[in-house]
Order: structure tokens, then sequence, then C-alpha cells
């Protein structure tokens, strides 16, 4: 026998769940696991549209109409046009959390396309400076709503045999929209008119149209169901899509049991289910430095300077023209896709804390080697240092793909529900302030030191390194109401050892012990 952790892998076929040992379903075998399976695909793609937004905009600065149009922006003002959209999203976090408490994941999800629409609408009609930047902020507030709703949910209603993986599928998605909107640009290059910048605009719209599609029939979280005081549809929902209806599967019982009792544990303690609860409990700030310090990595770590300024960074080798330029971002969105979906599927295999250590370090010294590129460029200007430096960013976004899957299944698996959202939220607000830094600083940056800016990156990368080494811990085979005795302690840990499902008139859960059996390694 063995202590069940995050390093005990079971056998193949096999999952682990409240300590025990079950078979892996194959879901294309059941109807409704194949149509759960689709609605987490059509959660999937929300990050798709996400990921076209950013390329795109890296795309149009390289469309000479767009320049023409908007003259030529630089500096602080080409800072302003991309770094709106975060604005926008920083505003929609501040009421986000409340809105998934209250209302649910649907309904943030459609409230959120709905804004998408409207601000894609306007930034494809755009006229002027003014309306552009105003369509980017509506832009940002639902896009911020829809991403962090999408893989809350995901997390919440996938099987316990397959979260992890589809959760950080969910994450790598991103570059399936930047690869799309790449391309996509590459196209319209050849639309001599406005409409070389307007089209990709309005395909950014397709994605959301799907989803407000389907969203009515994708089920709600039954987490929220029983926060919300509807136990009775948790079980129903958790029985149809995980067992083809039957309520007394065993792993729908031990999936029910868990939810209703850690959710009711929270109720009953003296957690509020507030900002200040990140603060009251040791494990609890343990949460809060790992979700602030991840939301930073995943902006802060150099990526942004080609996220959005690729352009400049190819001009300042010597790479210049725009079909080059274009045919660059598309290919490195193509390897982006590609090597992240790879990644995604073995997040269980290799571990979180090994691949995040991997990574970081593995871009730390790519990002060392491009800033010395760089600098030997500018004192000799050879196309041969041009193209490493070119190679260089493809190592450093080798090493990047590894993790950035990770940023949403990690930081969703690490939280208990009652936190879960707010988690979320602050995660994602670490992000967006980075990614604010990066939007507005960056290009202001790289018209007044070049290259030298690139050494502020190979620092904080490895401050990356050390954070992860000393305070992430390892989370696979582990599900979700189990993780918490990584951070509380085996005295928290009682939600999975409790009659689960039984809560008392008062709603305090019944900690009534029941024998679970140990998992075999």
């Amino acid at each position: 026998m063995a202590e069940m952790t995050g390093t005990v892998k079971p056998p193949n076929g096999h999952f682990f769940l409240a300590g025990r040992l079950f078979s892996r379903v194959k879901w294309w075998r059941s109807p409704n696991m194949r149509a759960l399976y689709f609605y987490i695909l059509v959660l999937i793609l929300t990050n798709t549209a996400n990921g076209f937004d950013n390329s795109m905009m890296n795309g149009l600065q390289t469309l000479s109409y767009w320049q023409e149009y908007f003259d030529h922006p630089r500096g602080p003002t080409l800072g302003l046009f991309n770094c709106v959209m975060s604005v926008g999203a920083l505003a929609g976090l501040l009421v986000l959390p409340y809105m998934l408490d209250y209302w649910g994941r649907k309904i943030c999800l459609v409230i959120g396309s709905l804004f998408m629409l409207l601000g894609v609408g306007l930034q494809s009609g755009a006229i002027n400076f003014s309306m552009f930047v105003g369509a980017r902020f509506i832009l940002g507030f639902g896009d911020i709503l829809v991403i962090c709703t999408a893989p809350l949910l995901i997390t919440e209603i996938a099987p316990a045999q397959d979260r992890a993986i589809l959760v950080t599928i969910a994450g790598a998605t991103y570059h399936s929209g930047a690869f799309i909107a790449a391309w996509t640009t590459y196209g319209t290059l050849r639309i001599k008119s406005d409409w070389s910048w307007r089209a990709p605009s309005l395909i950014q719209a397709l994605f959301t149209l799907i989803m407000l599609a389907v969203v009515w029939w994708i089920p709600e979280s039954p987490r929220y169901h029983v926060s919300s005081g509807q136990p009775e549809k948790a079980l129903k929902t958790l029985a149809y899509y995980h067992a083809d209806g039957n309520e007394q599967d065993e792993v729908v019982q031990l999936e029910y049991a868990e939810i209703t009792t850690a959710i009711a544990m929270e109720k009953s303690s003296e957690h509020s289910g507030s900002y200040k609860d990140f603060l009251r409990t040791p494990g609890n700030r343990k949460r809060l430095l790992i979700i602030i310090t991840f939301g930073l990595f995943a902006q802060w770590s150099g990526n942004g300077l080609v996220s959005y300024y690729l352009n400049l960074i190819m001009d300042s080798i010597g790479i210049k023209d725009a079909n080059q330029q274009l045919l660059i971002n598309g290919a490195l969105t193509s390897f982006n896709l590609a090597t992240n979906l790879f990644f995604s599927f073995f997040v269980d295999k290799w571990g979180r804390r090994p691949i995040m250590l991997f990574s970081s370090a593995g871009m730390m010294v790519a990002f060392v080697i491009w800033t010395a590129l760089s600098a030997k460029y500018d004192a000799h200007a050879s196309s041969a240092l041009g193209s490493g430096v070119l190679g260089m960013i493809f190592i450093y976004y080798l090493f990047y793909n590894m993790k950035s899957g990770l940023i949403a299944s990690y930081t969703t698996e690490i939280l208990p529900y009652s936190l879960r959202a707010k988690g979320y939220t602050i995660m994602e607000f670490a992000m967006y302030v980075a990614l604010f830094f990066n939007q507005y600083v960056n290009p202001i940056a790289l018209d007044n030191i070049h290259w030298r800016y690139y050494i502020f990156y190979c620092c904080f990368l490895a401050v990356e390194v050390a954070v992860i080494w000393y305070f992430y811990p390892e989370t696979r085979y582990l599900p979700l109401e189990e993780i918490t005795k990584l951070f509380d302690g085996e005295d928290i840990v009682v939600a999975t050892n409790i009659e689960l499902g039984k809560i008392d008139e008062e709603g305090k859960a019944v900690t009534t012990a029941i024998h679970i059996e140990e998992a075999k390694p």
C-alpha cells in the first residue's frame, strides 16, 4: 500500500478517485460522454478567439493599409492600440467572480460573447483612432469573461480521468487562434483596400458565434448546482454525462460525494469565500503566491515581445519586408500550435512541476543567447546573426510551449470551489497587469534601448525558475477535491474521508467516517 500523492502513477488504463483505482471509460463508446466532449471542445475554442485577436494585432501592424489608415502609430500610440484591450479585461475582472458565483458559468459565457460581438463589430467598422480603441476596450471586457469562465466550466464538468489533459488543451488552443489569424492576415495582405485589415476583424467573430449557438446545451457546473442549493441537479448532471444516466454508478457517487462534502465544509467553516480568505491560512497564502506569480510568468517571460511586436523585432534584425514578416509570423504560430498540443498530452505523464522547471530554465538559456546575438547584430549587422536571433525565438517558444497550457489547468486545480472563481480572477488580473505593461512599455523600450531591454527578461526568468522550485507542488493524478491536502494538510483532507453527500439541516457536513482504500502504486 502507498499513500496517494502527486507522484504515484496509476497503471495504464486506470485513474485515481478518492484514493481508489478505477478503469478508464472509453468515452467514444458512450453517447452522453461523446456529447460532453463535444461541448468541451466548443469551450476549448473560446481560447482560439483570444489567440486570434492577439496574433491578428501582430499581423495588422504589418499591413500597409492599417498603418496608413491610423497614421503609422509608434511608441506610446502603438502601445495604446494594444494595451487598451487589457484595460477592458481588467475592468471585466472586477465583476467576473461575483457573476460566476451568483449566476453560474453559462450566463457569464453568454454575456461575454455578446460583448465580444459588439467589440468585433465596432473594430471592423472603425472610422478613426477613438472608435478602434473603444472597440478594443469592449472586446477586452467580453473576452476576459469568456476565457476565464470556459476553463472553470471545463474543469468542473470534465470526467476525472481526462480533466487535466482537457483543461491543458484549452490553454494550449490560444495558438490555434494565433495560427488562423497569422495566415489570415498573410492572405489579406493581397487585398488592396482597407478590407485587408477589416476582414480579419470580422472573421474573429466566427468562434464567438459558435459558442453562442452551442452554449444553451452545455451542462452547468455540478459544483455550482451544489453551491446554489440544487444538489439533485448536480447528481443528475454527473450521472447523465459520466455514466449514461446511472446515478448509482460508483464513480458518479464518489464524485458527487466529494463535491457535496467539500462545498458543505467550505460553507460551514469560517471561510466566507471572499478575497480575504486568501490571507487567512498558510495554505491559502501559498495558493495566492502561486496564482499571482503564475499570472506574471505567463506574460513576463519574454513572450510578450513576440506576441504583439514581432514586426519591431524583425525590423531590428534586418527583416523588413512585410511579406517575409507575415510568413515568419505564420510559421511561428504554426510551430506554437503543434508543440502546444503535443505537450498537452504529457501533463500527467511528466508531471506539472518538472514541466514548469524545465520550461522556464530552457527559456532562460534561450533568451540569454537571443540577447547576446541581438547585441552582436547591433554591432555588426550580419545576416547570419539575424538568422541566429530568429532561430533562438523558435527555440525559446519550444520551451515556453511546454508549460503554457498549464496556466489554466494548474491554476484551477489548486483552488477549492469557494475560491476558484476569485482565485482564477486574481491570476488573470496579474497576467493582464503584466500584459498591459508589455503592450504599452515594450514598443517604447524597443524604440529607445533596443536589445538591452531583453536583459530584464533574462533576469526575470532566473527569478521564475527559483520561485517554481521552492513553491510549486506537484498535483498530477489527484482529483480536484483531494489536491487540497497539498496546501491545507491532512486535517482538511477529511473531505475525502467523509460519508459524503450527507448534509444536515443547517447545511453542515455530516462527518461520519468511512473507509477509503489507499491507492496502489
